[in-house]
């Protein structure tokens, strides 16, 4: 081989490497999210890292036996699928922009608010009241609230107050503080005089564990909330698995020059 393919080898053996991350992020966000019981965009970033491979593998094909079509079909794909996982990193970072989380006092853990959450996100979970209805049914089977019910170290209504309560667990296990309930464990709560009219979810409560706040938007809030952290932590990854395939591409690109140009040179040299 030429030394500008040796060098086009390379540089798609290397993206080859770099597919892996997307790929294992796209598996990953797509599991966890079966573990929230929501179906948000699961396969996509997995879908795309595939294409990325099979792109890297072509092109790694044509650097190492010459073949000029399969490295112009690894550059036109290439850039592409790069577009593409471009545009998606925007898109999650536009529609995960709002966290919905405000702090208690006197509390160690936040609650959540569907207002500070983007439109995208709370169409998610109040468009389609059949598509909540099945997350709310995967929920109470869940070890979400279950879990928190079984723990033995909340003896105390403080010691439960400064506990670090997952996102879910913060919305769905339990009234949001505004209610004035009274703690007696951490699933069950016991109602005050009057419930404050500003906040819908104070009356939507009860202590039945197929009940707790299943219905509460807080509870949806809570489920955006862990949604946006898990696509936070796949998007470390993205990014840097992105900007190394675009400096990958760039060094193709140069490379795929240079071979074209040897080519017209031992072609005219004769």
């Amino acid at each position: 081989m030429a030394v500008s393919n040796n060098i086009t080898a390379c540089v798609t053996l290397m993206a080859l490497i770099c597919a892996v991350p997307v790929i294992a992020s796209g598996v990953w966000f797509a599991s966890a999210q079966g573990e929230e019981c929501a179906r948000l965009a699961r396969w996509p970033v997995a879908i795309l890292g595939g294409l990325i491979l099979l792109a890297a593998l072509a092109g790694f094909v044509g650097a190492y036996w010459n073949r000029r079509r399969l490295l112009a079909f690894y550059l036109f794909a290439m850039a592409s699928l790069i577009a593409l996982l471009i545009a998606l990193l925007v898109f999650a970072f536009a529609v995960t922009r709002g966290s919905g989380a405000y702090p208690v006092l006197g509390r160690a853990y936040d609650e959540y608010h569907l207002d500070g959450f983007s439109m995208w996100l709370r169409g998610y979970v109040s468009d389609d009241p059949a598509r909540w209805e099945r997350i709310k049914a995967c929920l109470v089977v869940s070890d979400t609230c279950k879990k928190l019910a079984r723990q033995a170290g909340f003896l105390t209504a403080d010691q439960f107050y400064q506990s670090r309560l997952s996102p879910l667990q913060s919305g769905c296990c339990k009234p949001p503080a505004v209610c004035g309930f009274s703690y007696v464990s951490p699933t069950v709560w016991a109602a005050p005089a009057a419930h404050p009219a500003a906040d819908a979810d104070c009356g939507v409560w009860g202590n039945d564990p197929s009940q707790l706040c299943y219905e509460c938007e807080s509870c949806r809030a809570g489920l955006l909330a862990a949604l946006r952290g898990q696509w936070h932590r796949a998007n470390v990854a993205l990014v840097v698995a992105t900007v190394a395939l675009v400096f990958l591409y760039l060094v193709g690109c140069s490379a795929y020059k240079n071979a074209q140009a040897e080519a017209l040179f031992r072609r005219y040299k004769w």
